[in-house]
């Protein structure tokens, strides 16, 4: 074997292979940490692409138990899933995304109300250094309803979610978004079923279809809506909320309530806004429904708000999201 041959030899058997293992008993030291490189807060020579601000980078769907306050004074704990996000400036590589979760962490005790997702942002927004901060805290919350004439009760669980944003002026504004899922028995099927038999003596079943309506709230800054006062406000304009426990005299009481409440999603929409509009401590709202069709092969779909300069715009166009 030649000279170089032999040294190349001796080279490959010299390289150093790291240990393929995890080492349970390593301990970080403050040198050790200071010495591991941060390429999340690299040079802006790093940045790839255009270098320009980003709108909203965070963290979607991270769970965690959270404690919420009750209509009855009562404190329960759900699981509750959290997106944050937050603006980036040009020339800043990227975010710490592990502090935006420190942060929320440090809320994690406290009973969650709209007006905390304040505190919390402000902290998003000293922690990471940035001009504006939107959180979003997504749960099922359970409200025990009685049958309609059985004298039976069960769990009902409603979509909701508390949102919060933070401007560059740290103006601040808190949102609840609430689904109520109703039935929607339809006035020109009712009619014609009616016709039908008074006519020429025939038996029909008119239709009605399983629906949902998403109301998005925005509460005056110094006012409360509890999710209970949501659920009131849709059950009092909608009258015919989807039943838990039904016995027989359940289910025709609620035969009859749709008599005697059917509605177009016009309707719908309509007996919503005037509920909300009557709330002062609802500074916006906007309101999205859907009539899961019995008829048709699609749906009905409708949108309303209220209308407020610089508030909601009635954009909604979501409406898979409201299949239920």
């Amino acid at each position: 074997m030649n000279t170089a041959k032999k040294e190349s030899v001796q080279q490959s058997e010299q390289v150093h292979h790291p240990l393929s293992h995890y080492d349970e008993g390593f301990k970080v030291t403050p040198e050790y940490k200071k010495s591991m490189p941060d390429v999340q807060n690299a040079d802006r020579k790093q940045i790839k692409g255009a270098n320009v601000p980003i709108m909203q980078v965070g963290m979607h769907n991270f769970k965690l138990p959270l404690k919420f306050m009750r209509g009855d004074c009562q404190v329960c704990t759900l699981e509750a899933s959290v997106t944050a996000t937050v603006s980036l400036a040009a020339d800043c590589k990227g975010i710490n995304m592990s502090r935006i979760m420190q942060v929320f962490y440090l809320f994690e005790d406290r009973i969650f109300t709209p007006d905390t997702l304040r505190e919390i942002l402000a902290k998003m927004k000293e922690q990471l250094k940035t001009s504006r901060a939107r959180l979003r805290i997504s749960f099922e919350y359970p409200i025990r309803q009685s049958s309609l004439r059985s004298g039976h009760s069960a769990w009902q669980y409603y979509s909701c979610t508390y949102e919060g944003l933070m401007d560059d002026l740290d103006i601040f504004r808190k949102i609840i978004h609430f689904d109520f899922v109703y039935s929607s028995a339809c006035p020109c099927s009712a009619e014609l079923s009616e016709h039908a038999r008074y006519t020429r003596d025939v038996y029909c079943v008119p239709h009605s279809q399983r629906s949902r309506a998403r109301v998005s709230a925005e509460i005056e800054d110094s006012a409360h809506v509890s999710i209970e006062d949501m659920h009131a406000h849709c059950l009092a304009a909608l009258k015919t909320e989807t039943q838990t426990m039904v016995k027989r005299e359940d289910e025709q009481a609620f035969a009859e309530l749709n008599g005697a409440y059917a509605k177009f999603i016009e309707d719908a929409a309509r007996l919503l806004y005037s509920e909300f509009n009557a709330d002062a401590r609802i500074k916006d709202f906007e309101i999205a429904c859907i009539h899961l069709e019995s008829l048709h092969s699609h749906d009905a779909v409708s949108v309303i708000c209220k209308g407020r300069p610089g508030g909601f715009t009635a954009d909604f166009s979501d409406f898979g999201d409201l299949v239920c």
